[in-house]
């Protein structure tokens, strides 16, 4: 059985959303935020403290986009929802970019926002930081921007893993309050995904595990402590 460790809308919410995409089998196991400051015993499972956290078999997993990448494969080995490019397939390079893309390049500075922004003290925030990186996010989106002319997904002309990556990152940008700066075909295609049957299980999964489980389902956290969980 597979178990994820999960916060309302986190990072984590890539490979729950992957799994419901893949119609896994799997338990959702929720936990306040920042887990690592709010339930200590969480640190002596992962002790990153962070989420997602990912246990199959032996497998132990931290990195949201490298777990979507790991459940695409191992959950669907003959590809038939075609979540993964095949190395063998033209768009296999794409893939892997746009799918790191997501957490490494469109992820990352909307944590700065967020935490510098909003969530510090306010004698620790630092509002050019998150003005330049908010800038700095609605940058790198030139790229998507630029496929998305062309393109209704990011790679392979279908929907994969990727487009949950990246996806993720404009979730995240609704929280942040930057979606309205996006490019507008990057805002239309966030409208799309979240149409999506697997998308709205997701949303449906968190929720309910988290008012079974006695976890707020709200997605807005609290202060951080000291540093951003993941």
């Amino acid at each position: 059985m597979i178990v994820l460790y999960h916060c309302v809308s986190a990072r984590s919410f890539r490979p729950l959303w992957t799994l419901e995409e893949l119609g896994a089998t799997y338990e959702l196991r929720m936990l306040p935020f920042p887990p690592r400051a709010l339930q200590r015993s969480y640190l002596d499972i992962n002790p990153l403290g962070t989420v997602p956290y990912l246990i199959d078999g032996d497998t132990r997993m931290s990195e949201s986009a490298a777990t979507c990448q790991y459940l695409a494969q191992r959950c669907d080995p003959a590809n038939t929802r075609g979540l993964a490019v095949r190395a063998d397939e033209p768009g296999f390079g794409a893939w892997l970019n746009w799918l790191h893309h997501g957490e490494a390049t469109l992820t990352f500075p909307q944590t700065i926002v967020l935490r510098y922004g909003r969530f510090e003290p306010d004698e620790r925030k630092l509002p050019q930081a998150a003005d330049d990186y908010a800038r700095w996010f609605i940058a790198r989106l030139r790229g998507i921007d630029a496929v998305l002319a062309k393109h209704e997904f990011l790679c392979a002309d279908r929907f994969t893993a990727a487009d949950i990556s990246v996806g993720y990152a404009l979730m995240l940008a609704e929280e942040t309050g930057l979606l309205p700066r996006v490019p507008p075909a990057v805002s239309a295609y966030w409208e799309r995904l979240k149409l999506r049957d697997g998308y709205q299980r997701a949303l449906a999964a968190q929720h309910e595990a988290a008012l079974a489980q006695g976890v707020s389902p709200s997605s807005s956290p609290g202060p951080w402590p000291s540093a951003p969980s993941a």
